[in-house]
């Protein structure tokens, strides 16, 4: 849990923000920063990549055009439950993550499709939930462990050393 590379860069977005189709915008950006990864230090292939929102759970969102652009592992985590599939955050819904009493207990996502699309669980020091969904190359079970063992805090400590790091940079 130590940060080995960071790299930050100002980036002049040309995409609209149109929810869902996130990954349209954002993806380019994060390619090319692999890449810059895998020139300047070639030693350091990331073992996986865990994407703030943007999985399967989004439909196809960034962790999964990520995934499959850079044939890298991919998982998307959210702090909030994005609405697709019949998914709502209703009273059941609530009622669901009140049952998650310590870190790890998990619930599956299942739309009125019936499909699976990620799980919620809690993770150390929280009790609120986090939603964690596979993007590429990696299956549910293994999305859901990879998150908590990155977990120090609610948001595993990839995402949340980037977003610390990235508003420090833009903060200079």
């Amino acid at each position: 849990l130590q940060v080995l590379y960071e790299d930050c860069r100002m980036v002049a977005l040309t995409a609209p923000y149109v929810a869902g189709f996130l990954a349209f915008r954002e993806v380019p950006f994060l390619v090319e920063a692999v890449q810059r990864l895998q020139q300047e230090q070639p030693r350091l292939r990331p073992q996986v990549c865990r994407v703030s929102f943007g999985s399967l759970l989004a439909g196809f969102g960034v962790a999964c055009h990520l995934g499959v652009l850079t044939d890298l592992p991919c998982v998307g985590v959210a702090k909030n439950l994005l609405q697709v599939d019949g998914l709502v955050r209703d009273e059941l819904h609530r009622e669901q993550i009140r049952s998650l009493q310590r870190s790890g207990d998990t619930f599956p996502l299942t739309g009125t499709s019936g499909r699976v699309l990620g799980m919620v669980s809690i993770y150390p020091n929280s009790c609120k939930p986090l939603y964690v969904s596979v993007g590429h190359r990696v299956s549910l079970d293994t999305a859901v462990r990879l998150v908590g063992s990155c977990c120090r805090y609610r948001v595993p400590e990839p995402i949340r050393q980037a977003d610390i790091r990235s508003r420090e940079y833009i903060r200079k």
